[in-house]
């Protein structure tokens, strides 16, 4: 367990406006229209990468490649974030483009949302797509990546996976996961005033768009709960004043526990996904 020292100028400015501008905006979250709204600006992504729609096991998304054609790490599925009930693989380019720069084709599907799909639907459309990524790329490295609600179902991918006896990623990049729903992490309380986007008690709302009447403390809903023994090497990367702080620190720690090679770093100062904001030192993939 790691973490800086310093933060730059550039992520305290841009986390000075997202709590001036964005917070008060998001509320309390329960109009899910008005925070899918929210979620769906897109960003710009950094120069030098390309994307192209495609369809996997009848679920649509986009590769996302470096113009450069320099591929040679292997093909990563990247699970866009959203709460859930937003974004798309489109508002993930900044993540999905840099990725891509460092060597990775990325595919992102565009996985159905609550409330109008609840749990599984997200989760058997990233299953599918990662069965469909195995048959035809049986001979290369595979990994797995995504942020806060893509992380959740980067987990519950895995650990459904796992259960199943078929193959894993070969390593796991998480950024701010969502691994408990049942709302026990105490950083839901205690960073409710420090973390820049959410209050913690306003998570609750997405989380009943996407279970429903669906059990939170489901294993491929909440990962923490699950059997951990035998996951590939996992890297998380939280802000230490986000209300989901503790939701990678308590899955690290019992993922260590089960002898998995988990490794969190704790970033002081940082909004939530601030990899979107790919111009700030600290959010160099």
């Amino acid at each position: 367990m790691c973490s800086s020292d310093l933060t730059s100028w550039q992520t305290k400015l841009s986390a000075f406006l997202i709590r001036r501008r964005i917070k008060p905006r998001l509320g309390d979250m329960s109009d899910i229209g008005r925070v899918r709204s929210l979620f769906n600006q897109p960003l710009p992504p950094p120069p030098g990468g390309r994307w192209e729609s495609d369809t996997l096991a009848g679920v649509s998304g986009e590769w996302v490649t470096a113009k450069a054609e320099r591929v040679d790490k292997g093909v990563l599925l990247y699970l866009h974030g959203g709460g859930f009930i937003g974004c798309s693989p489109r508002t993930h380019r900044p993540i999905t483009v840099a990725l891509a720069l460092q060597g990775w084709r990325v595919f992102v599907p565009d996985y159905r949302l609550a409330p109008e799909h609840p749990f599984p639907a997200a989760l058997d459309d990233a299953l599918a797509v990662w069965r469909s990524l195995i048959d035809t790329h049986a001979g290369q490295r595979l990994a797995i990546a995504g942020d806060s609600a893509g992380g959740n179902l980067a987990l519950a991918l895995m650990l459904h996976e796992k259960n199943a006896g078929r193959r894993l990623p070969d390593a796991a990049a998480l950024f701010s996961p969502a691994t408990d729903m049942t709302g026990q992490s105490p950083s839901l309380v205690a960073n409710t005033e420090r973390d820049v986007m959410f209050r913690g008690e306003a998570l609750a709302q997405l989380v009943r768009a996407y279970l429903q009447s669906h059990d939170p403390a489901d294993p491929l809903v909440s990962p923490l709960f699950g059997d951990l023994d035998g996951l590939p090497p996992v890297l998380l990367h939280v802000g230490a004043d986000e209300v989901l702080r503790d939701d990678s620190l308590r899955f690290a720690q019992k993922a260590q526990r089960a002898g998995v090679n988990a490794r969190v770093q704790i970033w002081p100062g940082v909004p939530h996904v601030w990899q979107l904001l790919w111009r700030l030192p600290e959010a160099k993939l």
